[in-house]
Parts: structure tokens; sequence; C-alpha cells
């Protein structure tokens, strides 16, 4: 229940996905150079607030704040916030989808088979080649699991043309 109301409070709407990188100089060419994302804010968090929201006493970050390029952020003007933790050094974790806790963020794309190409010609690490989805919602749709340096799993979505389909007709922004 909110102060001013009987009812419950619930949620707005996404203000960002963040995940930890062990090295940002190393992280960020992949997402901003690779992906095409643009660098929005980068700050070091050295602060009591930042320790006390972390739970994680001498905790010292660098954000890199993260958007599409040419695409709405919503409100936050991002929607990654790449953290670094300066101090203290956290540890790799198995970020094997399976396991409980861990994680993946989707992207999307017109041309999942092109980006493959692009990436893999990079030596960008594939767990699958680009899959068609043959079921479900997003049939007629392809899409293929990658690592960012870090490992942690990215997903490239080319959703099925009536998806796009739907947007551009209700003048929605890609």
């Amino acid at each position: 229940m909110s102060e001013t109301s009987s009812q419950p409070v619930f949620v707005s709407g996404m203000w960002h996905a963040s995940w930890t990188v062990e090295n940002m100089d190393r992280t960020l060419p992949f997402y901003v150079d690779l992906l095409g994302m643009e660098v929005v804010h980068t700050q070091i968090q050295d602060n009591e607030y930042t320790r006390k929201l972390v739970g994680i006493p001498g905790a010292k970050l660098k954000a890199v704040l993260l958007k599409f390029r040419d695409a709405p952020a919503g409100i936050s003007r991002h929607v990654i916030e790449l953290m670094e933790y300066l101090a203290p050094k956290g540890v790799k974790i198995d970020t094997k989808p399976c396991n409980v806790g861990a994680a993946h963020f989707a992207f999307f794309t017109r041309d999942v088979k092109a980006m493959h190409a692009r990436l893999s010609a990079a030596g960008v690490e594939f767990v699958s080649a680009p899959v068609d989805i043959t079921a479900g919602i997003n049939e007629g749709g392809c899409v293929c699991y990658l690592r960012d340096p870090d490992g942690f799993t990215l997903e490239l979505m080319q959703p099925p043309a009536w998806r796009f389909e739907e947007v551009e007709k209700n003048a929605e922004i890609l």
C-alpha cells in the first residue's frame, strides 16, 4: 500500500537490466563496437548509498549505462547498465542457462543470420548457430544464443515478420 492510497502499488515499467563484468575496458567494445550500442553515461560509484544498496561494505563500482542507437530508451534513458566491481572483486559464476539464478538478455534484429556471420568472424562465442523457431508464439522467427566477453548469455532474436508489421501498423517505434 502507498502512503496516499489504500490500493497496492505495482511496478510501472522497465528501468534497466544490469549485470556485472570483470573488466569494463575489455567488455565495453563488445557492446559498443560489435552490437552497436551507445554509451549514455559512465560513473564511479564510491558512496555510502551504493554500499547500502548492494549490501557490500567497501563496494566501489564503475557503472556504464547503454542504450540502443536511434531508439528511445524510456524514462531512464538507458536499457543496460554494465557494472564492474572495482572493490571487492567478485568471482566468476556458472551462467549455464539451466542453473538457478542464471539470466540472459534478448536483443532483436531484422537479420539474425547476418549478425551471426559478422559476430562469428569477429571471434564472438556462440552457443548455437541461428535456429529457426518452429513452434510457439514466435514461430517463423530465428534465434541464437551467444556469450559476451564475461560469459553472460545473450539472445539474438529475429522475430517473425508479423511482429514488425504489427508494430509498424500501430506506429510504434522500433
